[in-house]
């Protein structure tokens, strides 16, 4: 097998063209440490949304335990495995991998390295020596389909998915649920950017699809596409806001708070704290209390959410948030079962 540099190397010398592999440091090679590698998913740490969720839990983990940080942005999906046998090659203790496509490619890893902890985000593995971090999605797909449905004002709603498949049809379900538990007569136009790992990364599809929706009368835009979503913040700003400075057109983000990305124009965002659960991992590992199997997260841990904050707490009226809040605890009561598309 080659070198964990060698392997980098080629990666990297692959991904100058296509600039999408960055692998860095963030402490010495101290073997005293506990070496932590994570690999994202095709749309890149900076995505602002569910890799960079990952990308925040990891960075304050490093701040807080004695680790050595390396990350890897692969360029394309044939350099997610080398990167990891490089990590495994050179005895990492903690080796993440961000995504459910990377499933097949952790647990292959982890065959040939039964000594080392790995974890999949958004993936489930029966591996011992694999942590699966998953997610009520559904959940928090629910509140914001209220949300939306007593905002909105044409009654049609956009869905923008990222690659068409059951995870995100979890979000899709949710979210007509919620809102048709407002209104049932509530319109849902959902739209998949494609069906392949690159339908994370293209917001100029992206927006294109939320345009589209627009002119079928959605006022407001759901987007849970990765960095493809970015494209449907872009859409809702070029309507502009009314004489009363209200936004004409909203959108919803996804796994980060992206409240912030474009002010006055973002509803709200369904919140996936993959950092929380990131973080959580690599301090079991490091206090070695690290267990393989299922860890679930959901609205009773706080692993699921909605935010409001500075930036869009006027756009969300007490009542709102009230009836929110009211549901919130009848499905952790289980008052309210919100379908898991997932498991249909």
């Amino acid at each position: 097998m080659k070198s964990m540099s060698q392997i980098f190397v080629a990666i990297c010398t692959m991904a100058l063209a296509a600039a999408g592999c960055h692998p860095a440091s963030y402490a010495a090679d101290d073997k005293s440490k506990v070496h932590v590698g994570i690999v994202f998913d095709i749309g890149g740490k900076d995505d602002r949304s569910f890799n960079a969720a990952a990308w925040e839990g990891v960075k304050r983990a490093a701040r807080d335990f004695p680790i050595v940080l390396r990350d890897v942005e692969p360029g394309d999906p044939t350099s997610i495995e080398p990167a990891m046998r490089a990590f495994a090659e050179r005895g990492y203790d903690l080796i993440i991998g961000v995504g459910f496509s990377q499933t097949p490619i952790i647990e292959t890893v982890a065959k040939d390295y039964p000594s080392i902890s790995f974890v999949i985000v958004d993936g489930v593995s029966q591996l011992p020596n694999v942590a699966s971090l998953i997610f009520r999605e559904h959940e928090g797909a629910y509140l914001v389909g209220m949300i939306a449905a007593m905002t909105s004002k044409t009654g049609t709603l956009g869905f923008l998915g990222g690659m068409d498949i059951p995870l995100i049809h979890k979000f899709e379900v949710g979210y007509e649920e919620g809102a048709h538990a407002v209104n049932p007569e509530v319109n849902v136009v959902p739209n998949y950017i494609g069906v392949t790992d690159t339908a994370w990364n293209d917001p100029v599809k992206g927006k294109e699809l939320a345009r589209t929706q627009i002119e079928r009368g959605a006022d407001i835009i759901f987007a849970a596409a990765g960095n493809s979503g970015l494209g449907a913040f872009d859409a809702v700003e070029q309507y502009g806001k009314d004489d009363q400075g209200r936004a004409q057109k909203l959108v919803i983000g996804v796994d980060s708070n992206q409240n912030w990305v474009k002010p006055g124009f973002v509803l709200t965002s369904m919140v996936k704290r993959v950092d929380n659960a990131v973080y959580q991992i690599v301090k079991d590992r490091v206090a070695n209390q690290f267990a393989g199997g299922i860890h679930v997260y959901g609205l009773e841990n706080e692993g699921i959410g909605y935010a409001v904050d500075e930036y869009n707490k006027d756009l969300i009226p007490p009542a709102t948030i009230r009836a929110v809040d009211q549901a919130r605890k009848k499905i952790i009561d289980g008052q309210i079962k919100v379908t898991n598309a997932m498991e249909k």
